[in-house]
């Protein structure tokens, strides 16, 4: 009976020096995203990094689904007031979360209130001007940009006979090396992710021509839709042809053209720069970076790319504990060491000056041939009202309907003017139903 004696001391002993001492409780944040694969893989090393360097908040990443459905999931949990407090939200999407005022909690503010360092000055241009205010402000964290860039296919280069240490530059280069792709035994020529970011808002951007009126929709709720113009028409026109031939095959929407370049489908594949991870690890064959591809008698081209991916926005309406969290958590993703690692391990883009300038002594660059040109591209010119994004309300819905009419035209169902006309007829019809709806 006595070891149990003193068993049953020793419990009540530390019973007693529990209750004496209360445990600190851990704030754990939630942290909605769209990222799956090798993304989703860093996404979820970020948080574990982050919770291992403090023990007062613990960061809880949750996947989502696409953009789409992760600011779906979150619209209708704000409406039950189970909303996280950090959600990742596409870069179309920004125009409609400035809008929702009530239910965003502004970075700059956020910051500010949580005395947490957050200079706008410290991100690429570029950047910090998609996901501000007027006043310069930011509304949102710069997480994960990317913009399109052209990946090759080393080892069907050489086997059609081209050189596989160069990308072809121009769209007829590109075609002129997807007939010799499919001439040589692949299934497809040239195939591209995301059709409206891809060949219709990038494409416009390089070649710096309007998607609408007023800026592409930076100067007002009021901007109209005008991209049906002759070079796009073109563009859609001389895709549509190839489909026949699968010279270009259309591959879906979304990122549904990715796999199709990683089993060797294909010998050409457009598509986020962001990419890069996951064809990496699923790739079995050597892989050529280029340029996004311009018509070389449009003057003026190649301009610049604008941005895409997505940024994290803070949700009203939680405990006031978790704020000081987010804050502390979006200084440890300020860091340069810890920027430039997502950049080097993901693809996206390096968002910081601090972050760029790391990774380049780091001689990653060097290393890596290839990885700086999403950088090279979308600094290659000073960005104009043509090429510094888009920031339309509903844009979401209004990509769907390019999406919609691009497809009517590469199925040989509709002509490229048609198509487009159509598009921008669409577009504009949602555009005018966001502009009531925020007067």
């Amino acid at each position: 009976m006595k070891p149990i004696l003193r068993s049953l001391q020793w419990a009540v002993a530390a019973i007693a020096l529990t209750c004496a001492a209360p445990a600190h409780a851990v704030t754990e944040i939630m942290w909605w995203h769209a990222m799956s694969g090798q993304l989703g893989r860093q996404v979820d090393k970020l948080a574990a990094d982050f919770n291992a360097s403090q023990s007062e908040y613990r960061i809880v990443p949750s996947y989502k689904g696409n953009y789409s459905e992760t600011v779906m999931a979150a619209i209708f949990a704000f409406r039950s007031r189970r909303q996280p407090a950090i959600v990742q939200v596409s870069e179309i999407a920004t125009a409609t979360m400035m809008a929702a005022r009530g239910a965003i909690y502004p970075v700059f503010e956020l910051m500010r209130d949580q005395s947490e360092a957050f200079s706008p000055a410290a991100y690429l241009p570029a950047v910090a001007g998609y996901y501000a205010d007027a006043a310069g402000n930011m509304l949102s964290f710069p997480f994960n940009s990317s913009t399109p860039i052209l990946y090759y296919n080393k080892d069907l280069f050489r086997s059609a006979g081209l050189d596989p240490e160069i990308a072809p530059k121009t769209w007829p280069e590109v075609g002129a090396a997807a007939k010799r792709l499919r001439a040589s035994g692949a299934v497809c020529g040239l195939t591209t992710s995301w059709p409206s970011w891809v060949n219709v808002e990038s494409f416009s951007a390089f070649h710096n021509l309007p998607i609408s009126t007023r800026a592409n929709g930076f100067g007002g709720l009021d901007a109209v839709l005008n991209f049906n113009n002759p070079v796009m028409v073109r563009h859609v026109a001389q895709l549509a042809e190839w489909q026949a031939t699968k010279v270009f095959d259309y591959s879906g929407r979304a990122t549904s053209a990715e796999p199709r370049f990683q089993n060797g489908e294909c010998g050409i594949f457009i598509g986020s720069s962001a990419t890069r991870a996951d064809i990496k690890a699923n790739s079995k064959f050597e892989v050529g970076y280029g340029m996004l591809p311009y018509w070389p008698d449009v003057a003026g081209a190649p301009q610049n790319t604008s941005i895409g991916g997505a940024t994290l926005w803070v949700l009203r309406d939680r405990p006031a504990a978790e704020y000081k969290g987010v804050a502390r958590f979006f200084g440890f993703l300020s860091k340069p060491a810890i920027q430039a690692a997502w950049h080097q391990n993901t693809g996206y883009l390096p968002v910081t000056q601090a972050a760029f300038d790391l990774t380049r002594a780091q001689g990653f660059y060097d290393r890596n041939p290839g990885t700086a040109i999403s950088i090279e591209q979308i600094t290659l010119k000073p960005p104009t009202e043509n090429s510094s994004g888009v920031r339309l309300g509903s844009f979401v819905l209004i990509r769907d309907v390019i999406d919609d009419e691009l497809e009517q035209a590469f199925s040989g169902k509709k002509t490229a003017q048609a198509a487009l006309d159509s598009a921008v007829e669409r577009g504009n019809r949602l555009l005018r139903q966001f502009e009531r709806a925020n007067p």
